[in-house]
């Protein structure tokens, strides 16, 4: 859990750093900061599935 505090505002701040930088990245950067915020957040539950 400690991990995804310290990933998840670097991971903001360098998408933030680049929509102002290249605007057209916008919806890339969206998407990519999505996808690795919601596998962050799934990262803890994966060890404790049983399948």
């Amino acid at each position: 859990m400690e991990n995804m505090l310290v990933i998840q505002p670097l991971v903001a701040l360098i998408a933030g750093i680049l929509i102002l930088i290249m605007p057209r990245l916008l919806n890339y950067v969206v998407a990519i900061y999505l996808i690795l915020v919601g596998v962050l957040g799934l990262w803890p539950q994966l060890g404790s599935m049983n399948l």
